[in-house]
């Protein structure tokens, strides 16, 4: 017989039976506990799903459900890949688990869903998951021309680098309290290659509250759903953060505010944020203008499969063995102000700038005494995708507008208003199933003041054949960017080839 160390100090070996008997009585409820530890929550039903569908399994869910352990080769992350409701318990995207119905007694921890974070603690008042977004960049923008020459004839420096940096590093806290539909989101951003300034490091979270599928309100710092690439499938994009240089000069940006989303019905969502500002990230709240005027809505319909993926990434990583396909429609509303506006180098770096990379807000930048301190922003795009057995190709259109010009020497604009419209596409292939993707992109803009654009080619290799870890090539070819940022490959005014490659963990 052997007994766990609590009883060790007693000899059994020389005993005579009466004292078999004791130690065993003793070390029985030792044993028990040890085993009830060990073994955690028995398995109740077992469901599966495959990607790009969804499965419903019929069960008893009035006492609640509880994943024991993850079986499908799609990540199961709760209330976006599995839940419950009366009917029973539904997974779908490639989730498939082992559950146990009914409450767990106490708290259990270490759980991990590759993609959905390690599990810290499972109450019946909550729980708490941590993920972690990482990645390290080498950068070599050496062969761009040093200098670029604007639309107004003045010439400007290019700041060439080549350098490795932890480019950014994302710690997610996330999960329930009190009630299952109630979720909460709390990070710590930095952008590593920003040390030294006041957005280097960013402290945001947001909490939802879902009533049903229709219907999901929240409140925090979120992206405002005005292009594709800001309504949530960060960081599942074919470039590893690092926008198409079209994408990058339209789009909104991160603000707070309150929205609300859902499905109107099945395979067609809606998305509806009011902000305080198109980007908010180093501007505090003095700075912002008291009209709430910023609003963005976007209408997406995914018309033959209902899904676009478990992320709404780009790339059939997937494999849609079924075409899967959407359609987008965006529009995005602010008053902005020179104030109001992130610094240059901010961490976030959206400005509201010409074709040619001038912020509109720069002073006597139309002429001597001529200064803009207001302006209104409208943007719509509209964007169409397609995802099959690990083929994608995706496009988006832009149509912005800038007017309503507020400030000094105003009256004497030559203009009224501001357009600038463009696109993008995109295009991927896996090469080897859950492996090897090859990709490539371009993007143009028609402004008025120039016309610059970009194409990239890239390949993504997935070695443990899930998208927890990634190591990224890409090669771009720049014209005129008018935008950049430090923590993009790219920089304002950079004319040439760039080439970087990261290695990104996110689980």
């Amino acid at each position: 017989m052997k007994c766990p160390r609590h009883c060790s100090g007693l000899r059994v070996s020389a005993a005579p039976a009466s004292l078999l008997l004791l130690v065993a009585t003793l070390c029985a409820p030792v044993s028990a506990l040890a085993a009830e530890q060990t073994a955690g929550p028995s398995t109740d039903v077992v469901c599966g799903s495959k990607p790009g569908e969804r499965q419903t399994c019929a069960a008893d869910t009035s006492k609640g459900v509880t994943l024991v352990r993850s079986v499908g080769p799609g990540a199961c992350e709760l209330g976006r890949t599995w839940g419950w409701d009366a009917a029973g318990i539904w997974v779908s995207e490639g989730c498939g688990g082992e559950f146990a119905l009914g409450r767990k007694e106490g708290a259990s921890f270490g759980t991990y869903t590759p993609g959905g974070g390690f599990k810290l603690a499972d109450t019946e008042h909550g729980d708490l998951n941590f993920r972690l977004f990482a990645y390290v960049r080498y950068l070599n923008q050496m062969r761009l021309d040093e200098t670029s020459t604007d639309s107004f004839g003045v010439t400007k420096d290019v700041q060439q680098r080549q350098d490795f940096q932890l480019n950014k590093a994302q710690v997610n806290f996330f999960g329930w309290i009190m009630s299952r539909k109630l979720r909460y989101l709390a990070y710590v951003w930095s952008s590593n290659v920003s040390q030294g300034q006041a957005s280097q490091v960013v402290v945001g979270g947001n909490l939802n509250y879902t009533f049903n599928e229709h219907a999901t309100v929240g409140a925090g710092i979120s992206s405002l759903p005005g292009a594709r690439s800001t309504e949530g499938n960060f960081p599942y994009w074919l470039g590893l953060d690092a926008r198409l240089i079209g994408d990058e000069f339209f789009r909104p940006s991160y603000t707070t505010g309150i929205w609300a989303k859902g499905a109107i019905v099945d395979g067609l969502d809606y998305n509806v944020m009011l902000g305080n500002n198109l980007s908010q990230f180093g501007i505090d709240a003095g700075q912002i203008s008291n009209d709430l005027s910023t609003v963005s809505a976007a209408l997406v319909w995914m018309p033959t499969t209902g899904e676009y993926g478990r992320t709404g990434g780009f790339g059939d990583y997937e494999h849609h063995d079924e075409a899967a396909t959407r359609f987008g429609l965006r529009y995005t509303r602010s008053d902005e102000e020179r104030q109001s506006q992130p610094g240059t180098e901010a961490y976030d770096n959206v400005q509201l700038r010409l074709s040619d990379g001038n912020i509109i807000f720069a002073t006597d930048l139309f002429g001597p005494g001529i200064q803009i301190d207001e302006a209104t922003y409208r943007m719509t795009s509209v964007d169409c995708g397609l995802k099959y057995r690990g083929f994608s190709v995706e496009g988006e259109y832009y149509w912005r507008t800038l007017d309503h010009f507020v400030g000094p020497g105003t009256d004497g604009l030559s203009f009224n208003a501001l357009h600038d419209h463009g696109f993008q596409l995109q295009a991927s292939m896996m090469l080897l199933p859950e492996s090897l993707q090859l990709y490539a992109g371009g993007s143009k803009i028609y402004g008025e003041y120039g016309d610059p654009w970009d194409f990239r080619l890239g390949a993504n290799w997935f070695p443990w054949r899930n998208q927890v870890v990634r190591w990224n090539f890409e090669y771009l070819e720049l014209r005129h960017s008018p935008v950049g940022a430090l923590s993009l490959p790219y920089p304002v005014g950079g004319d040439g080839p760039v080439f970087h490659t990261n290695f990104m963990v996110w689980f």
